[in-house]
């Protein structure tokens, strides 16, 4: 069954926040990844999860990019991981990276990490072994298709976020087949991994296992532009460390990053959006989704 993901359903979502609260109530959400020449997409991710009430965001990368990312994304701490040859993340940092993990609430891992062979290592080991609820997007994604069986070794949740060329990677399909059932793809991935499956594009798709399969309503083409996935997994693992499950995080995540996205269409049209909009608009959007709840 394929149920639409409506503006009531999704505030239905929306995380408590308690008026006494403080950065430590909200929780506090890692991110791991960025490469040489690939920084934006690890501090859109981290900026995401701060716009999405997130008290906390940590943006774990390799070490000398510290200084490139922590310049930008100023309201995100950053922890600095062991580098490959490439100035990407190296297999020898996981033991660190996963340490660190484990006091978090939830991790994101992929935007931007690259495909080098020490980092898929690093990322098969990550996913396998992390011990807090993760979001897997990105180059995440494109490491883990050369090994599906990790996926079914996790010691945690997993939230996977695949755009369709992705989907097609990790099923081994080809793209225009992924595009002719988005929903049934979604859903059976889903069941078979036991994950929650985001498969993103016009009418972004949400399947986990034994609940409904979902179809947002929000969103336009200005989002198609590089980075706006990466403020999605943000998104979605800001509201898991807030205490969302999953499948929760999803709904509700999809529908305000994509209301957040005709916000900022509304706004500057949708012809020159770019990522760093949908970000200045998730405000909007979560005001949006309260006044929903309250109304």
């Amino acid at each position: 069954m394929l149920v639409e993901i409506t503006k009531t359903l999704a505030a239905e979502k929306l995380p408590e926040r308690p008026r006494g609260g403080h950065k430590g109530t909200f929780g506090h959400v890692f991110v791991v990844g960025g490469s040489l020449g690939f920084t934006g997409a690890v501090q859109l991710a981290g900026l995401g999860a701060a716009r999405s009430g997130s008290g906390l965001v940590t943006l774990g990368v390799p070490e000398s990019l510290m200084t490139i990312v922590g310049g930008r994304a100023l309201e995100c701490m950053t922890f600095p991981l062991a580098e490959s040859s490439a100035r990407s993340l190296a297999a020898q940092g996981v033991d660190a990276a996963l340490e660190f993990a484990a006091t978090r609430d939830a991790c994101v891992l992929g935007p931007g990490c690259s495909q080098h062979p020490d980092t898929r290592e690093f990322t098969l080991k990550f996913i396998r072994r992390c011990p807090v609820p993760l979001v897997v997007d990105a180059d995440g994604l494109n490491n883990l298709s050369t090994n599906m069986a990790v996926l079914k070794q996790t010691e945690s949740p997993v939230v996977l976020t695949p755009h369709p060329g992705e989907m097609a990677r990790l099923t081994g399909q080809l793209t225009p087949e992924i595009q002719a059932d988005r929903a049934g793809m979604a859903a059976r991935f889903a069941a078979e991994y036991g994950c929650t499956v985001v498969l993103k594009g016009a009418g972004t798709i949400v399947a986990a296992p034994g609940l409904d399969t979902h179809l947002n309503t929000t969103g336009n083409d200005g989002m198609g532009t590089g980075g706006t996935g990466d403020v999605l997994s943000g998104v979605i693992g800001g509201l898991i460390a807030q205490g969302l499950d999953g499948a929760d995080a999803a709904l509700l995540g999809v529908y305000a990053h994509g209301l957040a996205g005709d916000i900022a269409a509304e706004r500057r049209g949708r012809r020159g959006m770019l990522a760093g909009d949908l970000v200045e608009a998730l405000p909007e959007a979560w005001l949006a989704l309260e006044q929903e709840l309250s109304a």
